[in-house]
């Protein structure tokens, strides 16, 4: 064998490793007794310290320095960018950091939890305070005398900058406020939809929705969790949703977001299958194709139109009175607290807000004993409404419990991909708007695991999206696409 065939064997038993490590946290979120937590976490523990050993086994950086990267064709040279790229950032974290960050985030996940059902942040803090210390340790580390929050959000979103996606910010902020005020002053306000939904009708639906977006419940399965997440690739992708009685939407719109994700792994090209290539290139690019599933197709007035009757048909007749009407509720612009139930215009302002809150607290300049004070005062100068406890403001998100420091900017960036790529969708479909009414959503989203999803992790992310759209990533089509529909919807 070569050392090109050596290094990718290593790789795929590396690889199948990995995928059995995400089992354990799906396990952990969905079916897991609590009394299994202290286990779990030295299991995971253990796991991670295998794992790191064979990502910095010194025959990686062996097999790296023999291979000659002129005699492969792209698909090697991409594998091989991959692998290079983890070798060198996981060398530089000592194994015992890396299994007590495994270890810490395990049980720290299930306080989160806990505390999140109680509304008590003082509960979480002490372990939290734990987890940010073990990520500055493991950024300090990969940053190697550089930024060390750039380190973090390289894992997430390789080649992107804290100053990078501060300046993007920037560039949105004033226009969604701007269209917020707009859209909060006007004389049009679409009535919320109200009523009981059966929680057993609406997982129901949610399966329905997950299979007619193109998800293939053969090599995947929908569950209930906290917090809604897309675990696994290749051929063993899984989801999760939640269901609140009073508020259907949140199940249906978490699952089309989920789906997203998942339909991304499911279309990867199978040859890539446990190899660097066989995941999602980034999570912004993943993020583009959940917010895209979930927004700009499944809260747009023909989809919506079509999803009005599957709801009649799941709960009965509803308090929106027609289609138009539940487009509107499905699109409603509120100031609500939770960022996963947040309209379209504000959900970027939440990520805002993790943005700079994590940066500080990597930077070192923001304490756990005032993290939840800075977290009001900031949603009240950007929302305007008070927090009015812990679960609906710090708690509300898993992410910092379990560790994913530079993982929330690539919501934001992913609305911005996903802003660009809706726009070359709808050029290359000309009946994008016939077919939605029609419910035909797989026969749409073909397009883009044909662009985005199928390459996996060939190309890098921003230039996967400007072969995708033809041009250069930018804020400016989402913006528009939001001034446009919003100005529709709240008849401005």
């Amino acid at each position: 064998m070569t050392a090109y065939d050596d290094l990718m064997a290593h790789e795929r038993q590396t690889r199948a490793l990995g995928q059995i490590a995400g089992r354990l946290a799906w396990d952990q979120e969905t079916v897991m007794p609590d009394g299994a937590a202290p286990q779990r976490a030295e299991e995971s523990e253990a796991l991670e310290h295998v794992l790191h050993a064979r990502r910095t086994d010194p025959r990686v950086g062996n097999w790296l320095d023999e291979i000659d990267e002129t005699a492969l064709d792209e698909v090697g040279r991409a594998n091989l960018r991959h692998i290079r790229r983890r070798f060198e950032r996981t060398s530089r974290v000592p194994v015992k950091l890396a299994g007590e960050i495994a270890r810490v985030t395990s049980s720290a996940q299930r306080v989160w939890a806990e505390a999140r059902a109680a509304s008590d942040f003082t509960a979480f803090a002490p372990v939290l305070a734990k987890v940010v210390a073990l990520k500055r340790d493991e950024a300090a580390a990969l940053a190697d005398g550089g930024d060390t929050y750039d380190a973090l959000l390289d894992d997430y979103e390789p080649g992107a900058t804290g100053a990078e996606l501060q300046a993007m910010f920037d560039a949105l902020r004033p226009r969604l406020v701007a269209l917020r005020d707009r859209v909060m002053g006007a004389a049009h306000q679409p009535a919320p939809l109200k009523g009981t939904f059966d929680e057993k009708a609406q997982m129901k639906l949610a399966r329905a929705l997950a299979r007619s977006f193109g998800y293939d419940m053969r090599h995947g399965r929908l569950d209930k969790a906290v917090h809604p997440f897309s675990s696994g690739s290749g051929l063993d992708v899984r989801i999760t949703t939640r269901t609140n009685p009073d508020d259907p939407f949140n199940c249906t719109y978490s699952t089309i977001h989920e789906t997203g994700h998942a339909c991304y792994e499911q279309n990867i090209d199978p040859d890539y299958l446990l190899t660097p290539l066989g995941e999602g290139v980034s999570m912004g690019v993943h993020e583009s194709q959940s917010r895209l599933y979930e927004n700009q197709i499944g809260r747009s007035r023909a989809f919506t139109g079509w999803l009005f009757d599957r709801y009649r048909a799941a709960f009965g007749d509803l308090s929106a009175p027609d289609a138009e009407a539940f487009w509107g509720a499905a699109n409603r612009v509120h100031p609500g607290f939770i960022r996963t139930e947040s309209d379209e215009i504000q959900y970027n302002l939440h990520i805002m807000l993790r943005f700079d809150l994590e940066r500080r607290m990597i930077a070192g300049d923001l304490a756990m004993d005032d993290l939840e004070e800075a977290w009001n005062s900031r949603f009240a100068a950007d929302f305007g409404v008070e927090v009015d406890n812990p679960a609906n403001g710090v708690l509300q998100d898993v992410h910092w419990s379990v560790g994913l420091f530079g993982y929330f900017p690539t919501y934001a960036l992913g609305n911005v991909y996903a802003g660009c790529l809706m726009q070359a969708l709808a050029r290359a479909t000309p009946d994008l708007e016939a077919r939605l009414v029609r419910g035909e959503v797989a026969s749409v989203t073909a397009w883009l695991a044909a662009n985005v999803q199928r390459p996996g992790g060939l190309h890098e992310p921003k230039d996967l999206i400007e072969r995708a759209c033809g041009t250069p990533p930018s804020e400016a089509p989402l913006l528009d696409y939001l001034d446009a529909k919003f100005a529709e919807v709240y008849r401005l």
